[in-house]
């Protein structure tokens, strides 16, 4: 049976409160080690990550480096030629059975950046990642206060808030190992996840029929 929510986003549900002094700030090279290691830890268990700004600015990834340029085709092709790269991690996370959920909160008309991600997560979810897609006014209610934030819940025992410039750029997260913490958000995801639709059908529907974004220097790419 459907929730309330997903048919009355007034109703959508509050997201649980987070004290950052009860957290540990990290700086953004702590974060990415201290992910790596604990992700590579989690065994038989679920993750849950709720994605909210509409751009970001990574660093590291040819495709997106292709989308700044403004060179869409070769960031797509870029994108394909990680395949082999997604198939193994699927291989290693269903041996651990480790379980990876993504929600992907998006906003229409979509940004260059979430034009991209979306094709992005498309290759993970034909890989075995979860990843469905929920609507800005989804989630309307529950931004009252402001956005939600960028929260990963690593195999139940591990939360982060990642960090962000005004730039969209990673700058560090703050940790929270207290369960506390950590089971109401990944509940709320949980609930999330449960009210949204499959990036495949979101996919087909929104994002094939568009033209290439504009990207490049100024355009928001």
């Amino acid at each position: 049976m459907a929730r309330t929510w997903e048919a009355d986003p007034s109703a959508s549900p509050r997201p649980p409160a987070l004290a950052p002094e009860r957290g540990e700030r990290l700086t953004r090279d702590a974060y990415k080690r201290d992910f790596r290691e604990r992700e590579a830890s989690v065994r038989d268990t679920a993750s849950w990550k709720l994605e909210r700004r509409q751009h970001f600015e990574e660093q590291g990834s040819p495709s997106r480096e292709a989308l700044r340029r403004g060179a869409w085709e070769e960031a797509l092709a870029l994108l394909e030629d990680r395949r082999d790269t997604l198939r193994t991690v699927a291989e290693e996370d269903a041996r651990r059975g480790h379980a990876f959920h993504r929600v992907r909160v998006v906003d229409q008309p979509l940004t260059p950046y979430v034009q991209w991600e979306l094709h992005s997560h498309r290759q993970h979810a034909e890989h075995g990642e979860r990843i469905r897609v929920v609507t800005t006014e989804q989630v309307a209610s529950a931004e009252a206060g402001g956005p939600l934030p960028e929260i990963v819940v690593l195999g139940g025992s591990t939360l982060f808030q990642v960090l962000y410039d005004d730039t969209g750029a990673t700058i560090g997260a703050i940790r929270w190992t207290d369960p506390d913490a950590i089971k109401p958000w990944a509940r709320y995801i949980e609930e999330l996840y449960g009210a949204g639709e499959d990036i495949a059908s979101y996919f087909d529907r929104e994002v094939t029929p568009l033209q290439p974004p504009r990207c490049g220097t100024g355009q928001g790419g």
